[in-house]
């Protein structure tokens, strides 16, 4: 089996190094030259930054960055890379979207791009640097697919030859809508931690003292706050679910809070990482 890895950034590159490891024969493309050095000196995969040099594969996994235009989802890259593969997948290939996407982005590419010719599921990464034994690739992950055929087909290569632990959902756009569900999730609940410590510290209280204290009982979790929400995902993603639908109040309120928090630490002169 051949596979192509589209995209070896954070996520890519552990992709790409734990099928290796499986005994796959890996290509690697991306068309950042800083990440293709990276790939090449790891002496694992052949990795290139020109389409044409990748043959065509058995499997085509995409894990390539989503963006933000404003506060609007910027699928683009997605939809780039997607084009690119059309020109090599057959009826027999399989396409494996990793990156975070919207409900119906995979619908869409499946009709549009690929004329529902080439086996299609969205498998969304949830893969944390910051703890790559833990929550590495394989740890448990969702599957959803344009149809059963596709879904056959991924589940094969996901679970039965890459042993990774599957959820199956009922179609795509279930999957699709999980990962910035999760990661919105998250977001809340940082905002809400960093939101406890400014009442706390205004009433005088210890912040750190009553979140223990809290955490004592069996269904409450709060938090750390530190200094303010950062990475990649969770600012994009809370903005990707706040795109969808008029209900999104609780979504931007969050939104508020972290931005009034990262004032509020400016005011106190504190220095915190940002979660």
């Amino acid at each position: 089996m051949k596979v192509c890895v589209l995209g070896l950034g954070k996520v890519g590159l552990p992709t790409a190094k734990y099928i290796l490891s499986k005994g796959f024969k890996v290509y690697g493309y991306d068309i950042s030259s800083t990440a293709i050095k990276s790939a090449k000196g790891e002496r694992m995969l052949e990795a290139t930054g020109i389409w044409d040099e990748v043959p065509p594969v058995d499997v085509y996994v995409v894990c390539v960055s989503t963006l933000l235009k404003g506060d609007a989802p910027d699928l683009s890259p997605i939809f780039d890379a997607c084009e690119k593969i059309s020109q090599k997948a057959n009826s027999h290939s399989l396409v494996s979207i990793e990156s975070t996407i919207i409900p119906g982005t995979s619908r869409k590419i499946y009709e549009n791009i690929f004329n529902k010719s080439i086996n299609l599921v969205h498998v969304p990464h949830r893969y944390w640097a910051g703890d790559p034994i833990k929550h590495g690739v394989n740890q448990l992950r969702v599957i959803g697919a344009v149809n059963q055929e596709s879904l056959g087909a991924g589940i094969k290569f996901y679970r039965d030859v890459l042993k990774i632990p599957l959820h199956v959902c009922s179609s795509v756009e279930i999957a699709e809508m999980c990962k910035i569900a999760e990661n919105a999730y998250r977001y809340v609940q940082i905002a809400f931690a960093e939101e406890l410590r400014m009442i706390c510290e205004a009433l005088g209280l210890g912040f750190n003292e009553v979140r223990e204290a809290c955490n004592t009982k069996w269904n409450t979790e709060i938090l750390e706050s530190r200094g303010g929400i950062g990475g990649h995902c969770l600012p994009k993603d809370i903005r990707y679910l706040s795109s969808l639908t008029a209900y999104n109040t609780l979504l931007k309120s969050a939104m508020k809070v972290d931005e009034e928090y990262r004032k509020w630490l400016l005011e106190k002169g504190k220095r915190y990482d940002p979660l």
